[in-house]
């Protein structure tokens, strides 16, 4: 059999009705990554873990305490499997490779048409690290290596960054004139600047590159009026 050779993406899933099938500890880490992608998500299984009703009510998790039935899968987006049952796990994903959905069951990457990386997040950036499910373990070494290179700084450089661009667009500037000016900031030294705390430096270094009327502070409060 040919290897295996992923196609890399990122979906968006807010407001997507997502089914996890189980109720333990793998199953209540699926949920959680779902929900806090913005996912509408159904969990089933005839028992839960007591982290499933530690979840904020308010969060769009919907258990169903009950064996898994293929019409769980009527209307979803995508379907986790997570039982500590083999072949119920091999039953889920025959029923949602029959209808075309996309599926994932824990530990069993052949029974998957996607698999989930590890992830290293700092706010808007995601970094994925996959093995095609050769060593989960493995990627998660590398995750925990990746998570002390890269601090919170990346959070505030990207808010920075996203603020610059939304001010651009609403000034006319053509998006294509957008790249050397981002160029200019990220080799003037702008990630390390934030990261030393150097806020007059960042407001010379935006006035030189940019012009006047971009400034750190302002800028900041913009990126946090929009969030």
């Amino acid at each position: 059999m040919a290897a295996m050779t992923y196609y890399p993406v990122c979906l968006d899933i807010r407001n997507r009705p997502c089914l996890v099938v189980g109720g333990g500890g793998v199953a209540l880490r699926k949920a959680e990554g779902l929900l806090a992608a913005g996912a509408r998500v159904t969990a089933v299984s005839p028992e839960f873990a007591d982290g499933f009703f530690r979840i904020p009510p308010e969060a769009p998790l919907y258990r169903i305490q009950r064996p898994y039935a293929d019409t769980d899968l009527n209307d979803k987006f995508l379907v986790i499997g997570a039982t500590d049952n083999s072949e119920l796990n091999r039953q889920i994903s025959r029923d949602a490779h029959s209808r075309n959905m996309l599926c994932n069951i824990a530990d069993v990457p052949e029974a998957c048409n996607f698999v989930l990386p590890a992830v290293v997040r700092r706010g808007d950036l995601s970094i994925a690290i996959s093995t095609s499910g050769k060593s989960p373990a493995f990627a998660r070494h590398i995750r925990k290596q990746l998570e002390n290179q890269f601090g919170a700084e990346y959070t505030e450089f990207l808010r920075l960054m996203g603020a610059i661009r939304q001010k651009l667009l609403a000034g006319a500037h053509a998006p294509e004139a957008h790249k050397p000016l981002f160029e200019q900031l990220i080799q003037g030294g702008l990630l390390e600047m934030i990261s030393a705390g150097r806020i007059a430096d960042i407001d010379e270094l935006l006035s030189a590159v940019l012009g006047p009327g971009y400034d750190y502070r302002s800028l900041m409060a913009s990126a946090e009026e929009s969030n």
